[in-house]
């Protein structure tokens, strides 16, 4: 009996020493995230803190260290070149035009020689930050001319132009609005084929298959199949000519703005955050990549942080 009462009072020893060696331990785990809470650094975007040597949210992705935008004060991510609260280029040592090196005291870029101050666009007489006009996409260096000549050799890019100058035709067409609209005009087509027989038999020809008009008038749902049609095969291509990070930010905005394709409305959307701009000229950090979208194609989306 005391031997079983001796084994009892260990037993409960050894549970109480096991339950405040699990209590210490759990106690020193609080401790040490109190510690980490304390010099962690605090998510901006989600509040989430995170641990301190750490550039990106564990849980968000947000970038967790900001710098200042040295025009208006705005906060900005220090490694961005553009602020897109003022739309200022914010870098001083770095060409916007090529992305070469230069100090403070360099007027004019020592690589590609553009002055530091921007460059007016001779047709539409914008300031500029950068190689290709941000207003009407004219090329602005020599630079911006080489590039734009090389991507017109790509097959994609002569592919992208084909399909933007036929959506350009539909947008021209006009389709039959009533019943009595397609009946005028089958009257007409009908009027034609007569006149053109008539014209040639008198010349002692025959017209075995007499041309058709380019432009075959349709029904307005029918155009718009059509244009819908067109639009997706645009932005197909556009994803495949999408534009991976890169470390030079001025690359990246001269090869984009090279492969915009006329008559349709785009919108470039960055990798960065995912935002809309009107051209990657808006966007502080190209560098990360991004593509042109078809503004309002699939999506309800707007521009918003362009002016």
């Amino acid at each position: 009996m005391n031997l079983r009462m001796a084994d009892d009072q260990f037993l409960n020893q050894e549970q109480q020493r096991l339950r405040e060696k699990s209590l210490q331990s759990d106690n020193n785990m609080y401790a040490q995230q109190a510690q980490n809470m304390a010099g962690g650094v605090t998510c901006p975007k989600c509040g989430t803190v995170n641990e301190p040597d750490a550039d990106y949210c564990a849980l968000c992705g947000a970038f967790l260290h900001t710098g200042v935008c040295p025009n208006c004060g705005s906060e900005i991510d220090p490694d961005a070149d553009f602020c897109e609260a003022c739309h200022h280029y914010i870098r001083t040592d770095v060409c916007s035009f090529c992305g070469a090196s230069f100090s403070d005291q360099d007027a004019y870029c020592p690589e590609c020689g553009q002055p530091r101050g921007g460059i007016v666009c001779p047709a539409c007489h914008t300031l500029n930050d950068f190689s290709f006009c941000k207003q009407c996409g004219r090329p602005l260096t020599d630079q911006a001319r080489e590039t734009l000549e090389q991507v017109r050799q790509m097959p994609e890019y002569k592919t992208l132009v084909a399909l933007t100058q036929e959506y350009d035709e539909l947008q021209m067409q006009l389709p039959y609005e009533t019943v009595q609209d397609k009946e005028r005009d089958d009257e007409l087509q009908e009027l034609r084929k007569r006149v053109l027989t008539l014209l040639a038999e008198d010349t002692g020809k025959t017209i075995e298959v007499v041309p058709t008009p380019k432009r075959k008038r349709v029904t307005k749902e029918e155009l718009d199949e059509s244009k819908s049609r067109k639009l997706d095969q645009i932005a197909e291509l556009l994803n495949r000519l999408a534009i991976p990070e890169d470390p030079s930010p001025a690359r990246v905005r001269n090869y984009a703005m090279a492969q915009k394709p006329s008559g349709v409305r785009l919108a470039w959307v960055c990798n960065y955050k995912q935002a809309l701009h009107s051209s990657p000229c808006g966007c502080a950090k190209p560098q990360m990549g991004g593509k042109w979208v078809i503004l309002g194609h699939n999506s309800k989306q707007e521009i918003k942080d362009d002016k």
